[in-house]
């Protein structure tokens, strides 16, 4: 996080972390969020906001996978919530919805795949 636009953005609010003023998780920003939020999987369990996401592309969706498999190899868990609707659909479109997105952020974060023999 040294150095990243992200320090002032990514807030915390009852164990959900709040990505805001960043509209888009596309290529050349996906950075950003892998180096706010990388470091923060590694100690615990992350529920990431995207409430402000307008647009999401190949590379944002690349970066909340690699958070989610990052969370998964620290014993972590990792998820979205409220999505706005069109990034559900995007990310639904590609299956990634059973994975990473949160329907109700009240309950507790569903457990990630064992990352045993799995090549990083």
């Amino acid at each position: 996080m040294n150095g990243s636009r992200l320090d002032s953005t990514v807030q915390f609010f009852s164990g959900v972390r709040v990505v805001s003023g960043i509209r888009e998780l596309v290529r050349g920003r996906e950075q950003e969020i892998l180096e706010a939020l990388e470091p923060l999987v590694h100690t615990r369990s992350v529920r990431l906001d995207l409430s402000s996401i307008e647009r999401i592309d190949a590379a944002g969706m690349a970066a909340l996978v690699s958070l989610y498999c990052a969370a998964c190899q620290a014993g972590h868990e990792f998820a979205v919530v409220n999505p706005p609707r069109r990034v559900a659909g995007i990310l639904a479109m590609v299956g990634l919805d059973r994975i990473l997105v949160q329907r109700d952020s009240g309950e507790r974060l569903r457990p990630g795949p064992r990352m045993g023999m799995m090549a990083a």
